[in-house]
């Protein structure tokens, strides 16, 4: 089956991206085909700076190579690369009713924090429908924020093919079955890069930062090391990563720090994750070295890209009538 993930550029990548969502568009390459993206169109619907985001969009692609996305085995490529996209997106623009995107429960958050919204916003869902239904995608990896985009571009699809003939793949939405973790110094709330840098830890992070944030972070009354996230949510939250990095059960981790306190777990929990981090900062510091390389993948996964999308917006293009010149 065909999966299509997009990956917005982001300067910073922490341990809570990768456990959850991440680490399954890694595993999912190794079933499926996969259409991985940098969604650097859609980056640029909020505030942005051109000279950084430039920087986050090869350095979201080198991370995520780092990471384990194998070229060899998924397409990977930037959005903004692929001009039929936009195209199709305008097409149902001109199918969707209003009402429709002014519905989206993401627009309204976001346009709360806009001193004024604008109509890129508002219409992200329709360019999102046309990443997805371009490629023919059969499954789309999401979290639950975005499922109702994955709703509407179902719905679009089904629109066009009922009005206009078989023509889009009607999509699925996969939910993200990474763990949810939560902000080092408050966790009630997810983890989090923006605000105060010490709620997360950076999957590239150095050894001597991811320590003294693990020592800092909040705990709770008493000394027990035990997995109890309504009474114990800090200590639960820590003993969640241990065990999501070392592979052992929260009973067993319990049992292991029962006669320890919070300071001695929390040491061996930085020595944990400074190991296992340890590879993911080599493998980023080589591919940072290699940047020809890195835009020889891009433009591979460009031109595969390309010919699916070329095919697809065609294929419209003859079922609403814009190919009277052939």
């Amino acid at each position: 089956m065909r999966v299509v993930s997009g990956i917005r550029p982001s300067g910073g990548i922490h341990i809570g991206n990768y456990l959850g969502a991440i680490k399954q568009w890694i595993e999912l390459q190794e079933k499926h085909e996969c259409f991985f993206f940098v969604a650097d169109l859609h980056a640029i619907t909020t505030s942005f700076n051109p000279e950084i985001l430039r920087k986050e969009i090869l350095e979201t692609v080198v991370s995520y190579l780092a990471l384990g996305l194998n070229p060899e085995k998924a397409i990977l490529f930037v959005q903004s690369q692929i001009p039929e996209p936009t195209e199709l997106s305008w097409i149902f623009g001109c199918l969707t009713p209003l009402g429709e995107l002014k519905r989206m429960t993401q627009f309204k958050e976001k346009a709360k924090e806009q001193k004024e919204v604008k109509a890129g916003l508002l219409n992200y869902p329709l360019l999102m429908a046309a990443d997805i239904l371009l490629y023919k995608a059969d499954l789309v990896p999401v979290g639950k924020d975005q499922l109702q985009h994955v709703e509407l571009t179902r719905n679009i699809a089904k629109i066009f093919n009922k009005k206009f003939g078989e023509t889009f793949v009607i999509p699925k939405a996969i939910l993200s079955k990474g763990e949810k973790i939560m902000s080092l110094q408050n966790p009630k709330k997810k983890m989090s890069k923006s605000g105060d840098e010490r709620e997360c830890i950076f999957l590239f992070e150095e050894p001597k930062k991811i320590l003294e944030k693990i020592k800092k972070a909040v705990t709770d009354s008493g000394k027990e090391i035990k997995y109890d996230p309504k009474r114990k949510p800090g200590i639960s939250n820590l003993i969640k990563i241990y065990s999501l990095f070392s592979g052992k059960e929260p009973k067993e981790i319990e049992k292991e720090f029962r006669r320890k306190n919070y300071y001695e777990f929390k040491l061996k929990l930085g020595e944990l994750l400074i190991e296992k981090l340890s590879y993911f900062r080599k493998k980023k510091e080589e591919f940072s070295k290699r940047e020809i390389f890195v835009k020889e993948i891009l433009e591979r996964g460009r031109k595969k890209a390309k010919e699916i999308a070329q095919k697809t917006v065609e294929k419209v293009r003859q079922k609403i009538g814009l190919n009277f010149l052939k």
